[in-house]
């Protein structure tokens, strides 16, 4: 399935991309190249196997929780660049 400069042009319009006549070409035609491998990929018999949202199995990764002693507020401020009463300080966000 090929891809017409019209559609990279369109597209990129919609996505607010200001693109080179060289860049639209380029596209157009990786584009093109893509689509044609996922017209190759429909082809494939896929009978009898089953849908995964995964290519390999997942195991949870994260550890166990458990309880510690938090930092004490010295150890919490030791690096911070400013602090002021126990409590870092910070540029204002909000104008």
């Amino acid at each position: 399935m090929k891809i017409t400069k019209n559609e990279v042009i369109h597209v990129a319009a919609l996505s607010r991309l200001d693109m080179n006549e060289e860049s639209i070409d380029k596209f157009a035609s990786q584009i093109g190249t893509i689509l044609e491998y996922v017209d190759t990929l429909k082809q494939v018999d896929t009978e009898g196997v089953k849908p995964t949202s995964h290519a390999i199995f997942l195991t949870n990764a994260f550890r166990e929780d458990e309880e510690k002693e938090h930092l004490d507020r010295e150890n919490a401020l030791a690096n911070a660049p400013e602090k002021e009463d126990g409590n870092f300080v910070v540029p204002k966000v909000i104008a």
